[in-house]
């Protein structure tokens, strides 16, 4: 009977791993060797166009860092970070605790704050575009004239062109946020809440003592999965900007389009790859320190 049950285990263990062979080999051949090599590519001065690769070192990142173009796009990277994860995070929670106490045509709701995230960003991108358009073709322009209040340049001014790619991105990302949250807020014992009622507690006791605490790991995991998606911000501004450059003077451009415009543009390979590689140097901090802060003060 014992060596049944060890031969039966053992065929399990063999169609495990053969199930798990294809993802293994597509993550190896499709994720890790680009990795190595665009990590080998970082210490040389490959050209797209040229054959020839030479081992350089660290000039590609010596020459990265001192160059103002770069430097900017690094801090344009952490704006987007610090001002769209927080205000996405707080917006689909308080949308997502008003809607879960709606009990008819929930789905429809649920339904329309998800649709800007399914639709192609490529095509929100462009709406949102028309929408800062001056006037007359501008819907906020147009809006704001109707108002008798001045106009604004939005995409055409450095001040605030990030700030509205930021809102568009916010807009996109909060119905993911939304429908994550709602389903951590069903999955809360109705217990708790109907305990904290008889003790006298206030709808809003209710929500940030006993529901936003108990969804902690849920806001974890969209606040690191956030970060993430605003530091590889690509679509919104490519299509944005005029003429896809991140624009008006680099105020917009993220390390994404930075690295695009070396490899693709420039043909710069090596310098391109020394991007890439702080880039992930830098999600891999960013993601480190939230779960590490946040798992503390769970």
């Amino acid at each position: 009977m014992g060596m049944k049950k060890g031969s039966l285990e053992r065929k399990y263990t063999i169609t495990a791993y053969t199930f798990l062979f294809v993802p293994i080999i597509f993550f190896l051949v499709v994720r890790f060797l680009p990795m190595i090599f665009s990590l080998a590519m970082s210490f040389t001065d490959w050209n797209l166009l040229s054959k020839d690769i030479n081992f350089i070192g660290f000039e590609n990142f010596a020459k990265i860092f001192s160059d103002e173009v770069f430097l900017k796009s690094l801090w344009n990277t952490i704006k987007y970070v610090i001002f769209g994860v927080p205000l996405v995070i707080f917006l689909s929670l308080i949308i997502a605790v008003m809607l879960n106490r709606i009990r008819k045509f929930q789905w429809l709701f649920r339904l329309l704050y998800v649709m800007p995230y399914i639709t192609p960003l490529v095509a929100v991108s462009w709406v949102w575009r028309w929408f800062y358009q001056p006037p007359p073709m501008g819907v906020f322009n147009s809006i704001l004239l109707n108002l008798n209040l001045s106009t604004q340049q939005f995409l055409g001014s450095t001040e605030q062109a990030l700030f509205c790619i930021v809102i568009t991105t916010v807009w996109v990302q909060l119905g993911y946020c939304i429908v994550i949250f709602l389903a951590g807020l069903q999955t809360i014992p109705l217990e708790y809440i109907e305990a904290a009622r008889i003790d006298g507690a206030s709808r809003r006791q209710i929500t940030w003592k006993i529901v936003v605490p108990l969804l902690k790991p849920i806001t974890l995991f969209l606040v690191v999965m956030q970060s993430i998606s605003f530091l590889r911000i690509f679509t919104q501004v490519y299509n944005m900007s005029v003429q896809g450059s991140g624009g008006p003077l680099n105020s917009t451009k993220p390390l994404v389009l930075y690295i695009y415009e070396k490899a693709f543009v420039n043909f710069d390979m090596g310098l391109a790859s020394s991007a890439s590689l702080i880039l992930f140097a830098l999600i891999m901090f960013i993601t480190f320190i939230q779960m590490k802060f946040l798992n503390e003060k769970s």
